[in-house]
């Protein structure tokens, strides 16, 4: 019980031509052991903002929390929705003050009436990087080079969704730590459109 465990998790942002494209597989690991197969690692920060979490669960879901309750007073107070820089800068300042006590990478992604969809990187550490598209969790380092090589400035929609699905199920397909379903936002100036792809239902590649 007292031994550290290794996690993992495939998680993706992605921008479009009227907003974002988010998804995550639903696998839970705690060591080589799969202790939830259909977990959910979009987390709602706003009706317009959300965050793929990856790491520790009780330390991103933790700081998910927060940042939730402060932009729940910030709402109020500017009578507006809140921006997604706003809510990524405060990530990024959890993330940093307690860098040393927290295993938490996240990304943020949202749409908001000043910059239209955006996506930010809050890597284990704190730093802060807007990004066209990013990638995180263990089973990012499979697909790297499928991205740059796939990625295109101002997709659409449906383009989008395909290129986020096709990620996010080759890298399934190599990393242990991940699987299970692939669950997809699509954020825009409507709102947030969620789904759930099966594992049956994901695309097919290279089979022995």
């Amino acid at each position: 019980m007292h031994e550290p465990v290794s996690t993992g998790t495939s998680i993706m942002a992605c921008e479009f031509e009227d907003g974002v494209v988010i998804g995550a597989d639903s696998r839970t690991t705690t060591g080589a052991y799969i202790a939830n197969r259909v977990s959910d690692k979009l987390t709602r920060i706003t009706d317009y903002i959300y965050c793929c979490r990856s790491g520790s669960a009780a330390d991103t879901q933790a700081i998910t929390d927060i940042v939730t309750y402060h932009l729940n007073f910030h709402k109020i107070e500017v009578e507006d929705e809140p921006l997604v820089l706003t809510a990524s800068t405060i990530f990024r300042e959890l993330c940093y003050n307690y860098r040393d006590s927290l295993e938490a990478s996240v990304l943020v992604a949202g749409w908001d009436n000043k910059e239209g969809g955006q996506i930010f990187s809050i890597p284990v550490g704190g730093a802060l990087v807007r990004q066209a598209v990013a990638i995180g969790g263990s089973g990012s380092s499979y697909v790297y080079g499928y991205v740059d090589a796939n990625f295109k400035p101002n997709m659409s929609k449906k383009k989008a969704i395909q290129f986020v699905t096709n990620t996010l199920t080759l890298a399934m397909l190599r990393d242990g730590s991940s699987g299970g379903v692939v669950r997809l936002g699509v954020i825009t100036e409507a709102g947030v459109q969620r789904s759930v792809i099966l594992g049956n239902q994901l695309p097919k590649f290279y089979e022995a």
